[in-house]
């Protein structure tokens, strides 16, 4: 607790134990380790989005990486060979965790030369919900795009990735526990249901500010969501061959094969294995983990938040 006090933070706020030793602390309404709370809070006071700006905002484990290679690909296509050198997350960086909080002061992000990134189109990730980035994000002209995915795919990819790491080697995080955290919303930047809505809710509104795409939608016709996102952003491809160029740079297979995202090296940035952000990327991958009942959990949670808001094929998004 003193930690967080010494960090400025009101250290009456509510917390819950998530995994492991690991706590958690709510923070308008939603929650957050010690470590990303910081940055959070760094982020809200000192970052002013320009309006060329294009910040890709997500849940954990949704399509992040894959997204921000497409992002960069689409708007850097002089530089697309830069993605065989350089970690996504190298190349878009985490504003609440690489451009502000502790990790940042002795490690800033770069963005590697030659490069076409220029303040006027910086690209920018974030895992900040919209009730709390909301008055951030409209300050300017900048784009945001939203990725969502599959939740039950969405925790069985979270839970994989937890696993790799240094605190979870002596002492796994069981499945069972997972289920249950995530179905609580007791989730680093959960509740997951709450975090989906915000997006989905400002993309209807403002479809020229925001872009709001699931990882189904991607997985299942690339070329065509590749070909919107480029639109969205006010670069069009001009002809087929850049489009097929980029999907190809960009796919989770060539990804996965350069060296540096085959790397077990902990990220400069994020203190995780490099490899660990590349695994399956398959739609319904979570049948393979996932037993009858925690599905039907999950999906009795997922109709009773999304009935008719979210997704456009929305019964598949529950029963694959």
């Amino acid at each position: 607790m003193a930690q967080i006090q010494n960090q400025g933070f009101d250290s009456s706020m509510p917390q819950e134990k998530w995994m492991g030793d690991v706590v958690l602390y709510q923070f308008h309404g939603f929650w957050f380790s010690p470590l990303l709370l910081q940055g959070t809070q760094e982020l809200l006071n000192q970052f002013k989005p320009l309006s060329g700006d294009v910040i890709l905002a997500s849940f954990p484990k949704t399509g992040t990486t894959w997204l921000k290679s497409l992002l960069y690909s689409i708007i850097n296509r002089s530089s697309i060979d830069q993605l065989a050198g350089n970690h996504p997350h190298e190349l878009v960086p985490q504003l609440e965790l690489q451009v502000y909080g502790p990790r940042a002061v002795s490690a800033p992000p770069h963005f590697p030369s030659p490069c076409s990134t220029s303040p006027s189109n910086r690209i920018f990730g974030t895992h900040l919900p919209y009730q709390i980035f909301g008055k951030t994000a409209i300050s300017s002209d900048c784009r945001i795009v939203y990725v969502a995915r599959n939740p039950k795919d969405t925790l069985v990819s979270y839970w994989h990735m937890v696993n790799t790491m240094e605190m979870a080697k002596r002492d796994p995080w069981p499945l069972e526990e997972a289920v249950d955290k995530f179905c609580e919303g007791f989730f680093p930047f959960g509740p997951y249901y709450e975090h989906v809505l915000g997006y989905r809710k400002e993309s209807i509104e403002r479809p020229k500010k925001f872009f709001f795409v699931t990882y189904e939608e991607l997985k299942s016709d690339t070329k065509t969501q590749v070909k919107k996102l480029a639109e969205f952003l006010g670069c069009p491809f001009d002809n087929e061959g850049q489009l097929e160029e980029v999907v190809r740079s960009c796919s989770i297979e060539t990804l996965r094969n350069h060296e540096v995202n085959k790397s077990s090296d902990l990220s400069k940035f994020i203190p995780m294995p490099l490899n660990s952000f590349f695994r399956k990327g398959q739609v319904g991958d979570h049948k393979n983990y996932l037993n009858k009942d925690m599905i039907e959990r999950i999906d009795g949670i997922t109709s009773d938040k999304f009935h008719g808001l979210i997704f456009k094929h929305e019964a598949d998004c529950v029963k694959k």
